[in-house]
């Protein structure tokens, strides 16, 4: 039975509010109305909890996190916590980031994308179901690049943080690894991270120019 959460509503009226740009008519929400619509309609097919977590659409399982739907600023995309556990027969899983290595992400740019292959999202998404009764859990190598743990415990809170912050170059990544973890004391460390994140949410670098008028 599909189960429509009102917060949902409000996401796709407003805007996600996770950045300057949130609640205004150039919040990247706006761009993709119908293609995230088309794909709230598909996930809730499949008969997941509909829930607004930091600050987008997150699909649920008995309170496991399965799915994400976001909107980013050249596409919108379903994304898969456990995504690196699907067969992938239809090879249309990409990670958010080089290193990645659970997350898995569809990008889409049309909804016409998401028509023709909703027969094949649903199947996924069953499958990711699957995944979460059976209790799998992805086996987590040493990340490649040192991270501050306040950024981490930032990441690990936020998907929607995570996958933004991996959807950036390797460069880009490094640069703000570096920034954070520069300061000795903890509470400098967090303060840096805590004012960079809208940037990070609108997938601009360290060193880009950063407007709240960037579309």
């Amino acid at each position: 039975m599909e189960v429509k959460n009102p917060k949902i509503d409000v996401y796709l009226a407003e805007g996600c509010g996770r950045c300057p740009l949130g609640g205004t008519p150039n919040c990247k929400v706006h761009n993709w109305q119908k293609e995230l619509k088309l794909l709230r309609t598909i996930v809730l097919e499949c008969g997941l909890t509909e829930e607004l977590k930091w600050g987008v659409p997150c699909y649920t399982f008995q309170n496991s996190n399965v799915s994400i739907v976001a909107a980013f600023k050249e596409y919108c995309s379903l994304s898969f916590f456990k995504g690196a556990l699907l067969n992938d027969a239809h090879k249309i899983l990409v990670k958010p980031g080089e290193n990645t290595q659970s997350d898995r992400l569809i990008r889409f740019t049309n909804v016409q994308e998401i028509m023709e292959l909703e027969p094949v999202l649903k199947a996924y998404i069953y499958e990711a179901i699957e995944v979460e009764k059976a209790g799998l859990k992805v086996s987590f190598k040493k990340e490649p690049e040192p991270m501050p743990d306040e950024l981490q415990r930032k990441l690990d809170e936020n998907p929607a943080l995570k996958t933004a912050f991996e959807s950036l170059t390797p460069g880009r990544q490094r640069a703000y690894i570096i920034y954070f973890s520069a300061p000795k004391q903890s509470k400098t460390r967090e303060a840096r991270i805590e004012k960079y994140i809208p940037q990070i949410l609108e997938g601009i670098g360290l060193h880009d120019k950063y407007s709240c008028n960037k579309k």
